[in-house]
């Protein structure tokens, strides 16, 4: 490990300055077990970034004269882990309503103009973990009422918000399987509500200058809503559906196919039950390792073989940590290793967190692989990164290494000292 232990006095400021990359540079990762992800494996190979940039992968692949080089014999290499479904940014502390930035208050629960990554804090020391540990993107998603809002991906090392956003929108929230959210009863009137705003939203497209005259019904949201749901409608912005329960899985495959929607599920605690279903429609599902018991009556059938059986069917698969997580988002190498003991193959599983994610938000050609063109967000493990006891060594967000102490490093160092000051 590289990171340098430091005293805990040292101011946070400081302490975000020394975790974030420095500068581009033009190095060689030597020697290493390559895992491109877009292909087979590669023993012996030599990854060479300049500026940033992947301008060559291979075993015979030569370190460019005069650039840093990174001895990465016997360790493994992967592209940087994406965790698809996180509030890393919007939500500090989930118990201090003040650090919450991930729900907006909407119009009558629908929220579809709310931009997240509008209110996305850099200075979170939750960000250092997670980079530090391998997860060089995160979706950073909004979440709670009926249609929740804008989720972007971002990654999660960098100086400003412009250049760590790799994409805004990504992905528009809805949540399918809490009626209550929708201040429903039951879920059937959720579904009612939900085919009323889209036909809202159709309406009000075609109908913009007799809305600016008043001259039409009243709508169920307010006009920027309808508006923001526009490319949810014209099937240009994926619309992610947080749903356990088969029952509700299903209707979102309905509400998609009468609406030629494209949507992907979010949770998905029963989605094995309907994992043909799913195949055949194309609708990825976004789930996690660890789900053993039901957490409700939403997600009674939950199981661990949940992840292998979407695989198995052919549904498109991204592994996840718990949806919303903020201080645990590092885990998602843990949920992909149990996914592993519960049947999901290791290559499966090292896509799901990997490429799969960044092809589901279409961010693909710039991350997700280890392929010449793209960004240089990757990973030098000291062994099988599915491993709890696996370390990353080296992380590179666009060539450039992360490196400094984490808040966790610093409390590490704090009481280990007699006296813990």
């Amino acid at each position: 490990m590289r990171r340098v232990l430091m005293s805990w006095s040292v101011p946070a400021a400081l302490v975000l300055a020394l975790a974030t990359p420095a500068t581009a540079q033009t190095l060689a990762i030597t020697g290493g077990r390559v895992f491109p992800v877009s292909g087979p494996p590669i023993d012996n190979a030599t990854v060479v970034v300049v500026d940033g940039k992947i301008t060559a992968v291979g075993a015979g692949v030569v370190a460019p004269a005069g650039a840093r080089t990174i001895d990465a014999r016997g360790k493994w290499v992967t592209p940087g882990l994406i965790n698809a479904a996180t509030r890393l940014g919007l939500v500090e502390v989930g118990a201090v309503s003040s650090t919450n930035d991930a729900t907006a208050r909407g119009d009558r629960a629908v929220a579809a103009a709310f931009r997240s990554w509008e209110g996305l804090n850099l200075a979170s020391v939750l960000w250092a973990p997670a980079a530090a540990e391998g997860v060089t993107s995160v979706v950073s998603m909004p979440g709670g009422r009926f249609i929740s809002g804008q989720a972007a991906v971002v990654d999660t090392g960098g100086a400003s918000v412009a250049p760590r956003l790799r994409r805004a929108p990504a992905a528009m929230m809805a949540n399918l399987g809490t009626p209550s959210a929708a201040d429903a009863q039951a879920r059937g009137e959720l579904l009612l509500r939900f085919r009323e705003l889209l036909d809202d939203g159709r309406d009000y497209a075609s109908r913009k200058a007799d809305f600016e005259k008043a001259a039409t019904r009243e709508y169920v949201a307010g006009r920027l809503h309808l508006e923001a749901l526009q490319p949810v409608i014209a099937a240009d912005l994926l619309l992610i559906v947080a749903a356990d329960k088969a029952s509700d899985i299903e209707n979102a495959l309905e509400l998609a196919r009468e609406h030629q929607l494209r949507i992907a599920i979010l949770g998905g605690a029963e989605a094995w039950q309907v994992a043909d279903r799913l195949a055949a429609a194309r609708v990825p599902v976004l789930t996690t390792g660890l789900d053993n018991i039901p957490t409700g009556f939403d997600a009674l059938g939950a199981r661990q073989e949940n992840a292998a059986r979407l695989a198995k069917a052919g549904v498109p698969l991204v592994v996840i940590g718990d949806a919303g997580d903020t201080f645990n988002v590092r885990n998602i190498r843990q949920h992909a290793g149990n996914a592993v003991a519960y049947g999901l193959s290791w290559d499966e599983a090292l896509r799901a967190v990997t490429l799969a994610p960044a092809e589901v938000f279409g961010v693909d050609q710039s991350v997700g692989a280890i392929a010449v063109g793209r960004d240089a967000n990757l990973v030098v493990w000291d062994g099988d990164p599915f491993e709890f006891a696996t370390r990353a060594e080296h992380v590179l967000i666009r060539g450039v290494e992360v490196d400094g102490p984490s808040r966790q490093d610093l409390l590490t160092d704090r009481y280990k000292r007699p006296g813990g000051r």
